[in-house]
């Protein structure tokens, strides 16, 4: 259900694109909230029945025309009521197979589970790189940022200081595999 929240939130100051919109999820919602294209084009699909959206087809020379998408007063409206609705209060439950994996750890799979955290580290420490870029480029200034935009920053804030959580994760499990002696058994 939060998708088409997310998906009207894209558009509060922009009329995008179906492909547009994917593109935003892959490079800002995306962080904390995934979908598929295919998910977003059936939610557009739902939101535009609602008359929350509309939809505007732009033609185009030498390519297939654009259906647009904008966010109507009633959109708008279904948004900010939504915004006041209490969530779920909940904290965001794990499902990673990784630390299923980790449950099994045994001198046979050491090395591989090694091998499955450094790519961990890694990925998180290009994921920081990126949310600091963001962080540097648009959010230097919070407290000079429009209301809304402070919003963004404090998802962003959250997605850097979670990603710093899960990078000291990592380097606590690797130096504890490091020293594990694999020769004495579990």
């Amino acid at each position: 259900m939060a998708l088409r929240y997310a998906i009207m939130t894209a558009l509060i100051e922009d009329e995008l694109s179906g492909y547009d919109l994917a593109g935003s999820f892959d490079k800002s919602l995306g962080f904390f909230w995934h979908a598929s294209h295919q998910q977003i084009y059936r939610e557009l699909g739902k939101l535009s029945e609602l008359a929350w959206v509309t939809r505007r087809t732009e033609s185009q020379t030498g390519r297939p025309d654009r259906i647009l998408y904008a966010l109507t007063d009633l959109g708008r409206d279904a948004l900010d009521q939504w915004v006041l609705t209490k969530d779920r209060m909940r904290l965001q439950e794990t499902k990673d197979e990784l630390y299923i994996k980790l449950y099994n750890l045994s001198e046979t799979n050491i090395e591989y589970l090694r091998t499955r955290l450094l790519e961990r580290r890694d990925a998180m420490m290009k994921r920081l790189y990126l949310y600091e870029r963001i962080r540097r480029r648009h959010y230097d200034d919070p407290k000079s940022l429009p209301l809304r935009r402070k919003g963004v920053y404090l998802a962003l804030i959250g997605g850097i200081n979670g990603g710093k959580q899960y990078l000291s994760w990592c380097d606590e499990a690797l130096e504890l595999l490091a020293d594990a002696d694999v020769s004495a058994g579990a």
